[in-house]
């Protein structure tokens, strides 16, 4: 434990020391918040609540990218090469690489809510224990799936293709950016089989305040559960050396990150409970003036 906290303050200097990092952790964010705000609640402070959800999680899901780009970039510069003569193991190296992104996105997470409390004027907090709880699991979960993708590609440039691949997927799929219950209802029960659709509907459920336990509970024991399989995949398939290369059956090893997932999203299926829950949370928010659809067509 103390080589992985030694690990964890070296990578969390290293981070603050680099602009490029505290403008796409900290600019970038603020800056799909304040868009987010303008373009899509048109002046409604009903839907600033679910907005400051998803912009939570796009935040916590910036974890995947970053992180799979720079334990590639360290293992083809030879970095991990030198930490393999030092006494670090590789659940020490991945573990502070989790624990340092964790740290590092919570300012930004706890600036995203006082800005949208106080400058927008949302008038709740919604449920900060559930969004405490998410933050941090979903930090640690997605982290742990960019550890993945950086465990089964050989080059920068697939570790770049898989990552677009897979962010898409994420972001357009999840309700992160458009709310899910305007998708078909098959593609609604496609997402309930995607990792991020639990981040995403969790948060903005709490940060609505219109998600029940149940719902949130579910969100957390998966995101619990995945990350647990993602990091135990993620060391398994752990390499130091550049000129190591990902077997073939890595791929296959990396796809048991999904099974946890996949359980969720048959059950969630047969039950429908969810896809009720997120058509009812839609229909209250319409209430208000809605982002997607006119007055005049309500």
């Amino acid at each position: 434990m103390g080589t992985t906290w030694t690990l964890t303050k070296m990578r969390i200097r290293l981070a603050v020391r680099n602009r490029a990092f505290f403008f796409f952790s900290f600019v970038m964010p603020l800056i799909f918040l304040f868009g987010a705000v303008a373009f899509f609640t048109k002046g409604s402070v009903g839907w600033i609540s679910y907005v400051l959800g998803a912009i939570l999680t796009l935040t916590v899901m910036g974890s995947f990218w970053g992180l799979s780009v720079q334990l590639v970039t360290f293992r083809e510069q030879g970095v991990l090469r030198r930490f393999r003569v030092a006494p670090v193991s590789a659940s020490d190296l991945l573990a502070s690489s989790i624990i340092a992104n964790y740290f590092l996105t919570i300012p930004i997470v706890v600036l995203e809510i006082v800005l949208c409390r106080y400058a927008f004027h949302l008038k709740s907090w919604g449920n900060l224990w559930a969004i405490f709880v998410l933050v941090t699991l979903g930090s640690a979960a997605f982290a742990a799936f960019g550890l993945i993708v950086a465990s089964v590609t050989n080059t920068m440039q697939e570790t770049q293709m898989i990552n677009n691949l897979l962010w898409m997927g994420f972001l357009f799929l999840s309700g992160a950016t458009i709310p899910l219950a305007i998708f078909p209802g098959w593609l609604q029960r496609f997402a309930l089989f995607i990792p991020a659709t639990y981040l995403a509907t969790g948060l903005e459920g709490s940060a609505t305040n219109l998600a029940g336990v149940r719902e949130i509970v579910t969100d957390i024991i998966a995101l619990a559960l995945g990350l647990w399989v993602a990091f135990e995949v993620s060391r398994q398939l752990f390499r130091w050396e550049p000129e190591a290369k990902a077997p073939r059956r890595a791929k296959i090893w990396a796809a048991a990150a999904l099974v946890p997932f996949i359980v969720f999203g048959v059950w969630e299926n047969m039950a429908g409970t969810r896809i009720r829950q997120i058509q009812r949370d839609y229909k209250v928010l319409s209430g208000h003036t809605m982002p997607f659809q006119s007055p005049q067509s309500k």
